[in-house]
């Protein structure tokens, strides 16, 4: 059966920089220490992210740490749901096309650096999580890097990289369904431009989730462009 991999962070929601005030407050809680600087973010797992935040503040981290570090982010994020709500959004295009996927019965999951307690949180205060299967995706807990966590996916999913579309918006994204020969589509709603996403290798670069016929298309399923489950 087809799979769609979605990445969450600017390529389905945007937190608006709420995601960083969240992150400060479960690294205090965990390290004792305030956050004044934060590694790297832009495709990276959160396994990376804590690690590397923790060496720019002087500190060695094991898992333990990270996973009481995952714990407290979890919970930040149920504590501040509200302001998850009012502060970020769903980006452009979102509902219609996982509501598009799912009407051609395409199974979808995420490929996220989050981990999976945030991710699930982020996408249900959103209303973004109906069409997900959360035990086929992969998360910021499962590996360091992108290609490890589409593998992931592929095996909890039994799914052939032919059968598999990535959709992301960073050179990473890019990097973790090329690895695996999976067929990658990118859109321009973060950071990386589409030049940038391009010169990665995207198969199909996009400038949004905006016009769901031209996402169909890239996926290859134009025909379903004539459905809608949801105005």
């Amino acid at each position: 059966m087809a799979l769609v991999l979605w990445d969450i962070d600017h390529t389905l929601i945007d937190t608006r920089g709420i995601g960083r005030e969240l992150s400060a407050a479960a690294f205090r809680e965990v390290t004792g220490r305030e956050m004044r600087r934060q590694a790297s973010i832009d495709g990276s797992t959160e396994t990376v992210i804590f690690r590397e935040t923790a060496k720019l503040h002087g500190l060695s981290t094991t898992r333990a740490d990270f996973e009481r570090f995952a714990a407290a982010l979890a919970k930040q994020h149920v504590g501040r749901a509200a302001d998850l709500r009012e502060r970020g959004c769903a980006l452009p295009g979102a509902v219609a096309a996982l509501d598009a996927f799912a009407t051609a019965r395409v199974r979808q999951t995420v490929v996220t650096g989050n981990v999976k307690a945030v991710a699930r949180i982020k996408l249900e205060t959103f209303g973004l999580d109906q069409h997900i299967d959360w035990d086929l995706g992969a998360y910021g807990e499962d590996g360091a890097l992108r290609p490890e966590l589409v593998a992931r996916a592929l095996e909890r999913a039994a799914s052939e990289p032919g059968e598999t579309v990535l959709i992301g918006d960073t050179p990473a994204d890019v990097e973790g369904g090329l690895a695996h020969g999976v067929r990658v589509i990118a859109v321009a709603t973060g950071r990386s431009t589409a030049d940038v996403l391009r010169a990665a290798g995207a198969h199909f670069v996009l400038p949004g989730l905006a016009d769901t016929e031209a996402l169909l298309a890239a996926y290859g399923r134009e025909e379903i462009t004539h459905q809608h489950p949801r105005p």
